[in-house]
């Protein structure tokens, strides 16, 4: 098992930025594709980013896509979420997870694992 926590989030103006980390603990974290997700009030948790065991590959979702990268240290057992331009849209709870396999690794089906989540706002 691996047990993952967020943090970063925070409240930041239209145009800025904001790190998210994700540390984990546990089961060796090379061993895990890592993703991250965002849930916005009253919609349903999406699909942000993923990256592979080794980071030599990354996805993105279209909104996010030449804004939003997605970086690991494996040495620090951390994934990182780099977010630039930000806009009001982005406002939302951002979780990271793991999982063994890369399967549907844009679907929420497609972790076994889930942080609690950490909140970023921003304002217009």
């Amino acid at each position: 098992q691996v047990q993952l926590v967020e943090s970063g989030g925070g409240l930041v103006q239209a145009g800025g930025s904001l790190r998210l980390s994700c540390t984990a603990s546990g089961r060796t974290f090379s061993s895990y594709f890592m993703g991250w997700f965002r849930q916005a009030p009253g919609k349903e948790r999406e699909f942000v980013a993923a990256i592979s065991w080794r980071g030599g590959s990354t996805y993105y979702a279209d909104s996010v896509k030449g804004r939003f990268t997605i970086s690991r240290d494996n040495a620090k057992n951390t994934v990182y979420l780099q977010m630039h331009s930000l806009k009001p849209e982005d406002t939302a709870v951002y979780y990271c997870a793991a999982d063994l396999s890369s399967s549907d690794y844009d679907r929420l089906s497609g972790y076994d694992y889930w942080g609690q989540g950490t909140q970023v706002t921003v304002s217009s």
